[in-house]
């Protein structure tokens, strides 16, 4: 090595900063979606093939995601069947069980 180089105020890491709000990390992936994802940017003239996996990611996430209201529903309309299949076929608008009226929530409630 030639002495000329000064590595006094070296500091050791990356040489490029990342960043604010993103992390760097070592990932595996298939060599067929490491390549899907290059040729892509190769197709659309350049860019980052890790700027696409990401913005491939994120809307994963976004079309997955749901309210607490969805989810909600989703859990009573999969579950209600189990409760109400036993109920008689002419409903006085009470619970068999308790005896109480049964609420109904509907838009008028809003």
């Amino acid at each position: 090595m030639k002495k000329e180089y000064d590595f006094s105020r070296g500091k050791r890491g990356a040489v490029l900063r990342t960043s604010p709000g993103k992390t760097r990390i070592t990932i595996r992936l298939d060599d067929e979606i490491l390549n899907w994802f290059r040729s892509q940017v190769h197709a659309a003239g350049g860019g980052s093939y890790q700027t696409l996996i990401n913005q491939a990611l994120r809307m994963y996430v976004q079309s997955h995601e749901q309210s607490l209201e969805d989810t909600l529903r989703r859990v009573l309309r999969e579950e209600l069947p189990r409760y109400t299949r036993n109920l008689p076929s002419k409903t006085s608008g009470h619970q068999p069980l308790t005896g109480k009226p049964i609420r109904r929530i509907g838009l008028e409630d809003e």
